[in-house]
């Protein structure tokens, strides 16, 4: 994968974790708030001030996540991101992330 289409597809995976935490949050499914500065995604859940970060690293061609649970690392595989140690996807992994930090069920669609 080049630098570029790199760059693409973790633009647009950091687009869709924060489409989806505003989703919940405008449901008020969760109270999270998403702020975004270049490649890092913070998403701060208001009730206890905790945050999950989201960023893409260009020289690895992973997305890194950072969350009360630990650092994780994610590659493309099968145009998934997949964790460098366990194998589970980004999506799944955040939602039980988010559902840990929130003190109730949270699922990414």
């Amino acid at each position: 994968m080049s630098e570029s289409e790199f760059l693409a597809q973790a633009e647009a995976t950091l687009y869709q974790i924060e489409a989806a935490f505003d989703r919940l949050n405008d449901a008020d499914l969760l109270d999270v708030e998403c702020s975004r500065s270049g490649n890092v995604l913070e998403i701060e859940f208001i009730d206890n001030g905790s945050k999950i970060i989201v960023n893409s690293q260009a020289p690895m061609r992973e997305m890194w996540v950072a969350a009360k649970s630990g650092g994780f690392h994610y590659k493309q595989v099968g145009g998934q991101w997949v964790n460098t140690r366990d194998g589970s996807e980004l999506f799944a992994a955040l939602s039980n992330m988010a559902s840990l930090q929130a003190g109730a069920p949270v699922v990414l669609a």
